[in-house]
């Protein structure tokens, strides 16, 4: 069977990672071609690639024949238009995050979607993929916690970029929690309630962190996580779930713990994200990859998750400004056909 012919459209941080990761570690597939709004930077990636080669509008390099799947890496607000041209054309994509930013369109895409009567579209929910992550559901899964009642979640960064406002701590740091919520307990997330403590001195002019989200579900389980985006310390993500018969936590960095003179303790704190979740951005798009080559159904976040996330953090959104818990408006998907 041939190569997968990919093209990867944006290539920032995210995107440059993925062309790195396709052209280096995945199997069955190439960059085929590479677009962004920065045409020199397009021009620069593809020439390091063996034929690989740039396409300056993103809907073309959508419709070109020589092109089997679609990575999507572009700003979120072109999300909407990218994602219905694959959808119409019938191409695979790996989308990362956000779907849309907003609920409204969002919902048309899980609806354009579900008319085709297969599953074309995977949201770029990484932590699904992590091995800490799997081996935490498989205990949920196995009953060895019995019923989960409680989930204590962490989430902080050492910087963010100087454009990076309130909103944004929901928007783009608290949505992988909520994922991993709904990951883990299988059920739609009720209502949500941000919490501002005390600002961080260091933090830019009016940026509200930390923050404090707290997540009900829909059978009422709690689910609280610590937002801080600008510690100036590591990258830290920590999840503990609480059940009827013990609990455990992932996230600790414990691989190598040392104590030396004068009593020190401690290990390495992931400096970054690419540390922290590295493989389990090659284990994404490496499945990715055999489910399109294998002409399966792909198998990691759908755009209904990506819908889901996106009303909750609506909701996140209501909450920051006025204090108060909002229920989230979410469509049942069973109305959905096909969703």
């Amino acid at each position: 069977m041939s190569d997968l012919r990919i093209a990867v459209l944006g290539v920032g941080v995210m995107g440059a990672d993925h062309v790195a990761r396709i052209d280096n570690r995945i199997k069955g597939a190439r960059v085929a071609v590479v677009n962004d709004y920065v045409t020199e930077k397009a021009e620069q990636i593809a020439a390091g690639i063996d034929g690989c080669h740039t396409i300056a509008d993103p809907l073309d390099a959508i419709a070109d024949p020589d092109v089997d799947a679609v990575v999507l890496a572009t700003p979120g607000p072109t999300h909407e238009k990218q994602l219905l041209a694959c959808l119409e054309h019938g191409k695979p994509v790996m989308c990362e995050k956000p779907l849309t930013t907003d609920v409204e369109t969002s919902l048309e895409v899980v609806k354009r979607e579900a008319e085709l009567g297969r599953r074309l579209i995977q949201v770029g929910f990484m932590r699904r993929f992590d091995d800490e992550y799997a081996a935490l559901k498989a205990m949920l899964i196995g009953g060895e916690l019995g019923a989960p009642l409680v989930m204590h979640c962490v989430h902080r960064n050492p910087a963010v970029p100087p454009s990076f406002d309130s909103a944004m701590v929901v928007r783009d740091s608290l949505v992988h929690e909520v994922d991993v919520t709904r990951f883990m307990f299988d059920e739609e997330i009720a209502s949500i309630q941000i919490v501002k403590p005390s600002a961080n001195p260091a933090a830019p002019q009016g940026l509200a962190d930390p923050q404090i989200a707290i997540l009900r579900t829909a059978s009422g389980k709690h689910v609280d996580v610590e937002l801080f985006v600008t510690t100036g310390v590591a990258y830290e993500v920590r999840t503990e779930v609480v059940g009827e018969k013990g609990s455990a936590i992932i996230g600790l960095d414990v691989n190598v713990v040392r104590k030396t003179a004068p009593g020190t303790w401690g290990g390495q704190i992931t400096p970054g994200f690419r540390e922290r979740f590295g493989r389990a951005y090659d284990t994404e798009i490496q499945r990715w990859v055999d489910a399109v080559r294998a002409g399966v159904n792909v198998d990691g976040p759908s755009a209904w998750d990506g819908y889901a996330a996106a009303a909750v953090c609506e909701a996140g959104v209501e909450s920051l400004q006025s204090g108060l818990p909002v229920e989230v408006q979410i469509v049942p998907r069973d109305s959905i056909k096909g969703a």
